[in-house]
């Protein structure tokens, strides 16, 4: 059974906020954030709010605080429902959220009460930073397109690597179709131009050209894990890809 809490549409996407009584196969009850690609961009358990119900959060946060033990500055492009702001409240973060309506209905419906959400492009945003001062740098933004193609080129890459420290981690959620996905395989290509190392991570699926979650991460330094602590994510070695550089108009 759905209800829905919310139906609008603001200047970068269609936006609802639905609660259910099933979600992945599970009962209970659930708030969920929903662009118009039907894809869900969050999700909170309402007799658990502090639980993280999907992957790919629970995932990120492992890899992060694995490869950086000492976590001081986080920034982070795309608000959602708030779950990584929120489970990142002891380091000090600052996010990205480009549309003013995603803010508000992470704190009005999911409960966020940072005050670290700044309204702008990420992209803009990161770019006035100064150089080695973030020691985790994570990409969750989404548009009725999937990811914004600025947030994923050659000339970003550069930008974000630039302001890593020397052991930061750049993660990036994205949907892809696996190993095999070209568009994955010139997204990893692109990062290995300016990351030491670079690993892909995708949730498996019935069907292998299904799309799916798929985490890249990209650090100066190994990049190490134990894979009992991903939340499901395996590595894969997509092959090599094209390189992907800004538009121009």
């Amino acid at each position: 059974m759905r209800r829905l809490l919310l139906h609008e549409r603001s200047r970068y996407s269609e936006i609802s906020v639905y609660e259910t009584d099933e979600l992945y196969g599970e009962r209970g009850l659930f708030r969920v954030l929903q662009f118009a690609s039907e894809a869900v961009q969050g999700a909170m358990d309402m007799n658990q709010p502090a639980r993280i119900i999907l992957e790919y959060p629970r995932a990120m946060l492992y890899l992060l605080r694995q490869h950086v033990p000492a976590l001081g500055r986080v920034f982070m492009i795309g608000q959602g429902a708030g779950t990584l702001a929120s489970h990142l409240k002891d380091v000090r973060i600052m996010v990205a959220e480009i549309d003013p309506l995603v803010a508000e209905i992470s704190r009005t419906y999911f409960g966020y009460s940072g005050d670290s959400v700044r309204i702008g492009d990420g992209r803009y945003l990161l770019e006035q930073e100064n150089p080695g001062i973030f020691d985790g740098i994570i990409v969750d933004a989404f548009s009725e397109q999937g990811t914004p193609s600025h947030l994923t080129s050659l000339g970003f890459f550069q930008i974000a690597a630039e302001r890593l420290s020397p052991e930061g981690l750049l993660l990036l959620n994205v949907f892809g179709r696996g190993a095999d996905d070209t568009w994955v395989a010139a997204l990893t290509s692109t990062l290995r131009e300016v990351m030491t190392c670079v690993r892909v991570f995708t949730l498996p699926t019935d069907q292998p050209h299904d799309q799916r979650n798929m985490m890249i991460v990209g650090s100066h330094k190994p990049i190490t894990y134990q894979t009992h602590h991903t939340a499901g994510f395996e590595e894969i070695k997509p092959r090599a890809g094209y390189l992907i550089h800004d538009r121009t108009s």
